[in-house]
């Protein structure tokens, strides 16, 4: 209490800043991770940095004939991000097809971020560089079962839903 009163005590956040992190991923593997260091997404942002990997990604795993999912994101339903997806990828579910919210058919939310999250090792992690870099690592460590066992679970996810009549799932 004197320490306060002298003004020896003072608050220091562990993250200063914030990060916002993209990563695709398909039954053949995850892409390339894409750090947004304003902590928001626009859909300029979106568009300038996110969906050209979305695309690189895409075309190296199935060439021309793959479909891109996005969910109801501001930056992703933006007028110009749909336009630039209807020109420059060769399919994608656009906006009015997809629920808003649906975390439940995104393998990245119901499977992957928990994978990513529990490899890694949060001791090492003291700031915005060293939560980048263990983030690469666990990604990297991801098992490509892992990530085919959660894309597998796509479908039945989806008739799932169709039967609850869009109901969250109960796992």
């Amino acid at each position: 209490e004197a320490a306060n009163q002298k003004g020896g005590l003072r608050g220091v956040s562990k993250f200063p800043g914030e990060i916002m992190v993209w990563l695709g991923v398909c039954a053949n593997g995850v892409s390339k991770v894409v750090f947004l260091e304003s902590g928001t997404v626009n859909q300029d942002t979106y568009i300038n940095e996110v969906l050209p990997v979305a695309k690189k990604f895409g075309n190296k795993q199935f060439g021309n004939d793959w479909w891109f999912q996005q969910d109801g994101a501001r930056a992703h339903t933006a007028a110009r991000s749909q336009s630039w997806c209807r020109e420059n990828l060769p399919n994608f579910i656009e906006k009015d097809r997809w629920p808003a919210n649906s975390p439940d058919l995104n393998p990245l939310d119901y499977s992957i971020w928990n994978e990513i999250v529990q490899g890694m090792n949060w001791d090492k992690v003291e700031c915005k560089e060293s939560l980048k870099a263990q983030i690469l690592l666990s990604v990297k460590k991801i098992r490509p079962q892992v990530v085919l066992d959660s894309c597998s679970s796509f479908y039945t996810r989806i008739r799932r839903l169709a039967q609850s009549d869009g109901s969250y799932l109960r796992e």
